[in-house]
């Protein structure tokens, strides 16, 4: 195994309860209601944007404007990525692991919870979403061509049922990372992942048993 790509929310970080704080901010004032989480939650694949598009299409630019922005001042809500994470990416690094990103959220609000969390330095390939609709797949195959390391020698890290669906589909081993507290530890469990861990300490035994 030559590399490890990671999801951001929910696997690097804490990141969804910002996200739903985030939107509810931006689109609430300019839709004239309140949004529920699961109305907002079932609108996720595409990036941000289009999650705005769906919500309030009338309002896009204004909305995803007012989005980043929220996301930005929110984003002490989630100060750090979680904790032990910058470990097991030292410990990757100093294995000589190629380390990727590939998310489902837009570059600008990536790039933002990278700074805020200091990780950017970690990743040598950074592949984000659409507003189209979910590209993990294609972003996977992104990030394995930019380090010339083929699908059979590479392993995605993700929280939910769909990274699992999208690893498959790539070509690529999963382990589904269970720990953060939107995880649904049962759904990942039903579809069979390669490794499932359900702590931060069983992820880094996990990563240390495979690049000892």
């Amino acid at each position: 195994m030559k590399a490890i790509i990671f999801d951001l929310d929910g696997t690097l970080g804490n990141t969804l309860p910002l996200c739903i704080a985030a939107f509810k901010k931006s689109i609430e004032p300019l839709a004239g209601r309140v949004l529920s989480d699961e109305e907002i939650v079932a609108t996720f694949g595409p990036s941000e944007e289009g999650t705005i598009s769906a919500l309030i299409p009338e309002h896009y630019d204004r909305g995803v404007e007012d989005y980043l922005a929220h996301y930005r001042e929110l984003h002490g809500m989630c100060p750090a990525p979680f904790d032990g994470i910058v470990d097991v990416l030292e410990h990757l690094r100093s294995r000589g692991v190629r380390i990727a990103l590939v998310t489902g959220k837009g570059g600008r609000s990536a790039d933002i919870t990278l700074e805020a969390f200091g990780l950017g330095r970690y990743f040598e390939a950074v592949e984000t979403g659409s507003p189209l609709g979910p590209r993990k797949v294609e972003g996977i195959a992104g990030v394995l061509e930019k380090l010339g390391v083929s699908p059979e020698a590479a392993v995605y890290v993700g929280d939910s049922p769909s990274d699992v669906t999208a690893s498959r589909e790539a070509g690529v081993q999963v382990v589904a990372a269970a720990w953060a507290e939107t995880a649904e530890p049962e759904k990942l469990s039903a579809m069979k992942p390669d490794a499932m861990c359900r702590t931060i300490e069983e992820f880094a035994q996990y990563a240390r048993s495979v690049w000892p």
